[in-house]
């Protein structure tokens, strides 16, 4: 053969003309690529599909990232960040900063906008000359911030969120009341530089000096404000050096101050932790849509060997060996997948390039387009693992095959496996691209339970498939030739049941998952939450007009439920003694070691809770106890018997836990994560929080608008929240989360759609000739759709009822274990999905079969 190839290759050459370099193997499959890529299209969009996925998720994440580090001391509002709450920095705190460079100090709380037109809740931002030490404050009109916070007579000005303008129906130039103080909108707030630093807000802003601030009276003694100095350092900018020096003097220095401190490298490591999270989603997301797509990978490369019979057959015929004939079609798979490779890293490494230009201007996360190597080198390897692992086992069947088997393979198919080389390499292929998935995970047991799972669904999937063929095997023969026909086509050799199972099943399981997920979602946060949860919250009631307050609530409401406690606010300095920035909690539970967290002290059990471990104090109690949270304790590490110190009003308070409660946090009730013994906070001041709950006969929308009016007159100093407006704040949040989940899910969707459109063209080779024969021997094309219709159908529905089973059990596990809230099964987004699953099968089926049903006869019987 050797010879027989080589000539052909060195047609007309001259007897002295040296012999190409170049491989027989990688010759010979570069010569059958000169026909093109026909066949190939789903391979190729498979391949590229993931890739681009993976590649492009990985880029955006690092443009954020690099984006957030870039723009750090924008975002922090100066290089270093001390926030306190409840109280401002002493004169020795402010001068330890002050030695260190300019300092700037900024306010917030929250506030009731009170106006002729209505009330409404605002988050009042209070800055002072300074402000912004870094970035640029945009407003329209444009205004510098002394014409925006200048006093004229009685009123301050201020800078103002638009949508506080629309919801009191006001002008720029029109005045509110906040608090005792009046307040003149001089300007429309457009850009903050520091805005990401707030979180969610749940009103509007309201940018205000400090003197606007002090006026409006609105803190007393336990008000919840926040108080964040921002130190501009002397000497060079982004100096790394100096930033670390200053860290670590500043804490030396003042190493009580119970101070969170940021600086321009960390300004915001929870929305780094965050999309870093989202990231791994994504790409999880990105390597299902692989994963998913490397069966349609599978089926391309049958359909190729498929194609290839003939030429595989003469090449042994000359005497190739069955290692040399693998070789060369491998070489051409891995070719052309290396074309869908390089066509998936092109768009993934366009994605943030294209999200910079189109919402870089509205994103409220600074982006920093780059190209990164490293991350697209990992999706290339992504795309070359899954090539290899699922092209591997079906080229290898072509080995050990003999001549005559290859012709006669497509209507009667050699059961037999591939040699244990090629079974190797799949497994050592699998293995690599198990092990990339595990290494690269922000989360590897998130990881790991994504590998258990799509391991799962591949055998479930298979013993599905082997189970509908095998009933199909042993049930009655239908009298009529269509179902007949249906039938024997489920079970026959060569039957398209394994692959369409495995596609259409994995693309069905994630629908209903998602399905799911969504719609326990909407129901937690529309239907169950506002049912049960309070119309109001009532925050930053002064302790010496709690009683008057209550009465007033009583007046204005008779028939609400109203429940008030009092209320701190307190930071965890260290657990068991250990610090908390020591401490590995679990993801789940250490989010209460970042920050302040709310408190209070209590002498009965609150409403809500159970205690399951220690016992409730009956009376108040000699030494300082807590009851605990039992589910963040456990993530903790924290039992009863355990000491832990809280940061209150800037003093350590060591408390023993006594308890542990299980806490009903879906109510929106009053909880709180820690609740002290009275004896705590004996004499600390303190404000109190209340809720009032209205029945359903008198919680109308005009009812609840005339009490927040009323309360805000009335009461100025109190911060009334509304639940409903509240909730709408965090479902816009939600359902940004929920459209992100969705985009990204539908590339596995579009996967799948493509795998089983792969799965039914790899078949239709193969119904070509029955259909051919069915004809010759009078079958009509009515009948001949009808039967494969029937077909289809039949294991469209098979396949739809696994993964109903699977994506219910799939969406169960993500609600109740990953989102801890409360499932119910939620039929009509799963159902849809199934059916719209089953059409497409039938239409994807009938459409290739009817294209099918129309060759003529003629030509296809000469070659049988």
């Amino acid at each position: 053969m050797h010879g027989t190839v080589s000539g052909g290759d060195r047609e007309g050459a001259t007897p002295s003309a040296r012999p190409s370099r170049v491989p027989l193997v990688l010759r010979l499959a570069m010569r059958e690529l000169r026909g093109g890529l026909s066949g190939f299209g789903i391979f190729l969009a498979c391949i590229a599909l993931g890739v681009m996925a993976i590649a492009g998720v990985s880029s955006v994440s690092r443009a954020l990232t690099e984006g957030l580090a870039r723009e750090g001391r924008t975002l922090l509002g100066g290089d270093l960040s001390y926030r306190l709450i409840h109280r401002e920095a002493t004169p020795a705190e402010i001068a330890t900063l002050e030695e260190w460079g300019d300092v700037s100090v900024v306010a917030t709380m929250r506030g009731m906008a009170n106006a002729e037109t209505g009330a409404a809740l605002v988050e009042i931002k209070a800055v002072d000359e300074a402000y912004p030490i870094a970035g640029e404050l945009v407003t329209e009109p444009a205004l510098p911030p002394s014409e925006i916070f200048a006093r004229a007579g009685d009123a301050y000005g201020a800078a103002v969120d638009p949508v506080l303008l629309g919801r009191l129906d006001l002008e720029v130039g029109d005045t509110i009341r906040v608090g005792t103080q009046e307040i003149v909108l001089r300007t429309a707030l457009r850009s903050e530089p520091d805005k990401i630093q707030a979180g969610i807000d749940f009103g509007p802003r309201l940018l205000v000096s400090r003197e606007a601030l002090d006026a409006m009276g609105l803190i007393q003694p336990g008000s919840l404000v926040r108080f964040t100095y921002r130190v501009d350092l002397d000497g060079p900018p982004n100096d790394d050096a100096l930033l670390a020096r200053a860290e670590a003097a500043i804490q030396a220095a003042q190493p009580q101050a119970g101070w969170e401190a940021r600086s321009r490298l960390n300004a915001n490591p929870e929305l780094e932790r965050n999309i870093e999270r989202f990231a791994q989603f994504l790409t999880l997301v990105g390597l299902t849509a692989l994963i998913v797509g490397g069966v349609g990978v599978a089926n391309a490369v049958r359909g190729f060997v498929d194609r290839k019979r003939e030429s595989i057959a003469t090449l042994k015929s000359l005497g190739a060996p069955g290692g040399r004939v693998v070789g060369i079609y491998l070489t051409q798979v891995m070719t052309i997948a290396g074309i869908g490779i390089l066509i998936g890293l092109a768009l993934g490494a366009a994605m943030p390039f294209a999200l910079a230009a189109l919402l870089g201007a509205i994103l409220p996360i600074p982006i920093a387009p780059t190209l990164a190597p490293l991350e697209l080198a990992l999706a290339a390897l992504y795309g070359v693992l899954t090539a290899l692992a699922f092209s591997l086992a079906p080229l290898g069947r072509a080995h050990d095959i003999q001549v005559s088997g290859l012709f006669r393979d497509q209507i009667d198919p050699d059961r037999r496996f591939a040699r244990k080389r090629y079974l190797a390499g799949v497994a050592l292929a699998i293995a690599a691209l198990l092990g990339l998935s595990v290494f690269a995970a922000f989360d590897r047991m998130v990881a790991l339970i994504f590998i258990g799972a799509a391991a799962a669904a591949f055998v479930l999937l298979r013993v599905v498939a082997t189970g509908m063929m095998a009933i199909a095997r042993r049930l009655p023969r239908p009298r009529a030739a269509a179902p007949r026909l249906a039938l024997s086509n489920v079970h026959r050799p060569g039957a398209l049941t394994p692959s369409l199972v495995l596609s259409l099943g994995l693309g069905i399981t994630l629908l209903v998952a998602l399905a799911m997920i969504d719609g326990n979602m909407r129901r937690q946060l529309t239907e169950t939450l506002p049912g049960e949860a309070p119309s109001f919250f009532f925050v930053d009631i002064p302790s010496a007009e709690v009683d008057g307050f209550v009465d007033f609530l009583r007046a204005q409401a008779p028939q609400g439920e109203i429940e008030r406690v009092p209320m701190l606010r307190g930071r965890l300095v260290s657990l068991r003694g250990v610090p908390v920035e020591e401490i590995e909690a679990e993801p789940d539970a250490a989010w209460v070691l970042e920050g302040d967290r709310g408190i209070t002290y209590e002498t009965d059990l609150p409403e809500g809770s159970q205690v399951v471990a220690g016992e409730w104090w009956d009376e108040i109690p000699q030494e300082n106890l807590v009851s605990f949270d039992d589910e963040l304790a456990a993530g903790l590490g924290l039992s009863v018997g355990d000491e832990v110190v809280v940061n209150v009003l800037g003093r350590d308070i060591e408390a023993t836990i006594s308890n542990l409660r299980k806490v009903e946090w879906e109510s929106l009730g009053i909880n709180f994560v820690m609740v002290f013994s009275p004896n705590t906070f004996a004499g600390a001041p303190h404000s109190h929080l209340a809720t009032l709950a209205l029945p359903d006969d008198a919680a109308s929308e005009a009812t609840e608008v005339a009490l927040l009016r009323e309360a805000a007159r009335t009461y100025p100093m109190v911060t009334s929240v509304r639940v409903k407006d509240a909730l709408e704040a965090v479902n816009a949040v939600v359902e940004q989360l929920v459209l992100a989940i969705r985009g990204a899910s539908s590339i596995a969707v579009v996967a799948s759609v493509l795998v089983l459109a792969g799965a039914l063209a790899a078949g239709h080779r193969a119904r070509l000739y029955d259909a051919v024969v069915l004809k010759t021997l009078g079958a009509t094309r009515a009948k001949l759709v009808g039967a494969y219709a029937l077909e289809y159908g039949i294991l469209g529905l098979a396949t739809a009822v696994f993964g109903l089973v699977a994506g219910g059990l799939a969406g169960w596990v993500i609600v109740t274990q990953i989102m801890r809230l409360d499932f119910v099964m939620v039929w009509s987004g799963p159902l849809a999905a199934a059916a719209i699953a089953i059409v497409v099968t039938v239409t994807f089926g009938l459409v290739g079969t009817w294209r099918i049903l129309s060759q003529k006869p003629a030509p296809y019987l000469r070659t049988l």
